[in-house]
């Protein structure tokens, strides 16, 4: 029996905007400006027991900001300790699937969110410099799309549902109005992931769909935002790195060979403290989060890292 395409379905939209802005956040200092003691419930460190931190983020639930649209977005401002403050802004849906499609056209991506986000981060930036360590001039910013299904009528199984609309969500993660190619297609089979029979994670670049209960759907989204960040901090040593290169080479063409190692050494010098840090930055993702009891956060991270990091899986 075909399924009702006209169908209501139920639940958010989550934009989340990353912002490389220092090489350090302190977190100590930083809950004692936000007045974490004061105001508890709306500034805390959480995360499912299950994920667990070696340093975990500091949450900071803010006022709805309402889009020039007139929709308004529940925010939430996350800061990471290795510099990285990343802005939550969710919208709550009911729609059709075209309409869910629609919807994803305005928001991958939505240059007027990027805008609030950098409003915002900068707003905050002013009233949390003591916590900053050695501030950037230009950041770097990494955005991702979560579209939460938390109501489908008829609740499918997660096979049942990327099997009857594969198209759609394929269309919803890439953003586009119209139909895509069929390799676009079998690429959402290929990049999906389910645990029971009735959730599903399907991960493309820019965004995914997350099939779950609004509780169970956290740790996805919590993994989700943590994985991007640490693409936002390898970016930084990416970019880092090449300028250095490049420098070097620059050196090596316009001096002649016998001057060349005499002068090189400061470049060289700078250009091993650059791999130093990029080999502490992999050997802090390795151990910076571990899953307990929990095998399908850790395939998903794995997925998310293309299976480079050493995550510990449960029971390790």
């Amino acid at each position: 029996m075909p399924e009702d395409t006209a169908a209501t379905l139920r639940g958010s939209i989550l934009g989340l905007v990353l912002h490389d802005i220092c090489e350090e956040i302190r977190l100590d200092p930083l809950l004692e400006i936000l007045g974490a003691r004061r105001v508890e419930p709306r500034l805390k460190h959480a995360t499912p027991e299950h994920v667990r931190f070696e340093k975990t983020p500091a949450i900071e639930q803010l006022d709805p900001v309402v889009l020039s649209s007139g929709e308004s977005l529940a925010l939430q401002v996350k800061y990471y300790d290795y510099g990285v403050i990343s802005v939550s802004l969710e919208l709550g849906f009911e729609a059709t699937w075209d309409g869910l499609v629609e919807l994803a056209t305005r928001w991958v991506p939505s240059p007027e969110l990027e805008r609030q986000a950098q409003q915002i981060v900068r707003a905050r930036m002013e009233r949390i410099a003591p916590a900053l360590v050695r501030p950037y001039k230009e950041w770097l910013v990494e955005d991702y799309y979560i579209f939460q299904l938390t109501g489908v009528p008829g609740e499918p199984c997660g096979a049942d549902l990327l099997a009857q609309h594969a198209p759609e969500i394929a269309e919803i993660l890439l953003g586009e109005p119209c139909p895509v190619a069929r390799s676009q297609t079998d690429e959402v089979f290929h990049s999906s992931l389910s645990y029971y029979p009735n959730d599903l994670v399907v991960v493309g670049w820019n965004a995914a769909l997350v099939y779950d209960s609004p509780a169970a759907a956290q740790t996805t989204v919590q993994i989700l935002e943590y994985a991007n960040s640490q693409l936002l901090e390898f970016r930084h040593y990416d970019e880092l790195l090449t300028r250095e290169l490049a420098l070097v080479y620059a050196s090596l063409k316009r001096r002649p060979e016998f001057l060349a190692r005499w002068r090189m050494r400061g470049a060289a010098s700078r250009l091993n403290s650059v791999t130093v840090e990029v080999t502490e930055l992999v050997e802090r993702a390795d151990t910076a989060i571990k899953f307990v009891s929990d095998m399908f956060s850790a395939r998903l991270y794995r997925g998310l890292e293309g299976g480079s990091t050493g995550v510990q899986e449960p029971g390790e």
